[in-house]
């Protein structure tokens, strides 16, 4: 399965897509990036006129690439192309480091820790262009299964 292919499966659209690319996937990791549009619907009031992106954004890109993205390779085998994947972030933990700025390319790097009963729990890094660390953290969600009709 590529990118490209769990990218269309991801159960977002815009203006809440936060995944432009995985670069690389195995079912122990995955590493995707995502650039931040000057556009975004919460620049306008976050903070004035010094635009900032919410770390709650910040944790759901995370959680798109890290864990969802993982996810749904991880169920590669099954037929997801007709069937509308269901994820529920289960439990975060975040700590944030540096400000990330409309325009600016972040990278995610997720480790499986584990991934029993469908959730997966996944270690999770965002890091700027200049390859410093923007937050790291743990990330937990349930992958709903593909139904067998």
């Amino acid at each position: 399965m590529t990118g490209i292919q769990i990218i269309a499966l991801l159960p977002y659209k815009s203006p809440f897509l936060f995944v432009d690319a995985i670069e690389t996937i195995s079912g122990n990791a995955v590493k995707g990036h995502y650039t931040f549009k000057e556009t975004e619907y919460f620049y306008e009031g976050h903070f004035k006129n010094q635009p900032v992106t919410p770390g709650v954004i910040l944790t759901e890109c995370m959680a798109q690439i890290g864990v969802v993205c993982l996810g749904i390779y991880l169920f590669k085998d099954e037929n997801l192309e007709n069937q509308n994947i269901q994820v529920a972030l289960t439990s975060h933990q975040i700590d944030f480091y540096l400000p990330v700025l409309p325009k600016e390319k972040i990278t995610v790097i997720s480790e499986k820790e584990y991934f029993r009963f469908n959730k997966l729990k996944c270690r999770v890094k965002m890091l700027n262009e200049q390859n410093e660390l923007v937050c790291k953290g743990s990330i937990s969600g349930m992958i709903k299964p593909p139904s067998y009709d």
